[in-house]
């Protein structure tokens, strides 16, 4: 690939949810900050909800190893689940011995057990769910009796749901109302600003090892928060991909003509720096240079 051309110890703009590269964006420093008094505080329920690709997972990452030891985290990366298959996943990740295989009414008693005992030990437990738009809904509503299980000073677990917006279109129905008001904190993600995306790219190349001298200049990083509306996935996917096509033309610095032909290349984006035509165009050179780059992988 183009680690060499550019001095590059890892790939700076990879779509995997590496905590090494978080950077502290007001959007994701205020979320982080908003989870971290919930949970001190023991609510019930918390909720962050930000558009595709805004950073949720990459948050969730960063919540998961930097919650204080006292915590004990069940973590569901996936709860598209049924009520009972919620509650096997739940007892798995609380060290419920033969979880998959008791009876429903035993396993919701050894639950109930396992947080008490957990509980006298000291600590706190947390479930914590990403993509829980995906939840269906009998299983929401079984996640709301999860909560019901406390003492009488404090919840015996606490849920922290990662999610689209469409899991608050969901809660807005009636039947859902009692979940809506469990629900305390709250924190809704924005897309960065072209000021963040800039910050942004020089930040991922740092971690990445780059030290020659500036490759996105400033009005290329401006034009990239445009084209991709300041949502993280999409920069990556940007700057990736230019960085390819700099690497197959023996380019040093990104212009807004790598950009074009990313752009092209790229679904869910602004192309409005595009011309109809140019489209095609870009499409067709990207896929020649991705080519030449593969074929050098080859040989090497």
């Amino acid at each position: 690939m183009y680690l060499y051309h550019f001095g590059l110890a890892e790939l700076p703009f990879t779509l995997t949810p590496n905590t090494r590269f978080y950077m502290p964006l007001a959007p994701h420093h205020e979320a982080l900050a908003v989870l971290s008094t919930a949970l001190q505080t023991g609510e019930g329920f918390i909720k962050v909800i930000g558009e595709v690709g805004t950073g949720k997972t990459l948050l969730c990452r960063k919540l998961l190893n930097e919650i204080p030891e006292h915590f004990v985290t069940a973590y569901i990366p996936n709860p598209y689940l049924n009520p009972d298959e919620l509650r096997r996943a739940v007892a798995v990740e609380l060290g419920v011995k033969q979880a998959q295989r008791m009876s429903l009414q035993l396993l919701t008693q050894r639950i109930q057990t396992r947080l008490l005992e957990l509980h006298a030990q000291g600590h706190s437990v947390v479930l914590i769910l990403d993509e829980a738009q995906a939840l269906p809904e009998d299983s929401l509503e079984a996640l709301r009796l999860f909560t019901n299980l406390e003492t009488e000073t404090r919840k015996l677990l606490q849920v922290v749901l990662f999610a689209q917006p469409e899991l608050d279109h969901r809660l807005a129905k009636t039947e859902f109302r009692q979940l809506r008001q469990r629900i305390t904190f709250g924190y809704k993600l924005r897309a960065m600003t072209a000021q963040e995306v800039q910050q942004y790219i020089h930040h991922r190349l740092q971690v990445a090892g780059y030290k020659g001298t500036e490759l996105f200049p400033v009005s290329i990083c401006k034009s990239i928060a445009r084209v991709s509306q300041g949502v993280p996935r999409l920069v990556n996917i940007l700057c990736h991909k230019m960085l390819m096509l700099a690497y197959g033309q023996g380019h040093y610095k990104m212009t807004l003509k790598l950009l074009k032909a990313a752009a092209a290349d790229t679904e869910s984006i602004d192309n409005s720096l595009n011309k109809p035509l140019l489209a095609f165009t870009c499409i067709g050179l990207f896929a020649s240079i991705a080519l030449a780059c593969y074929t050098l992988v080859l040989k090497a």
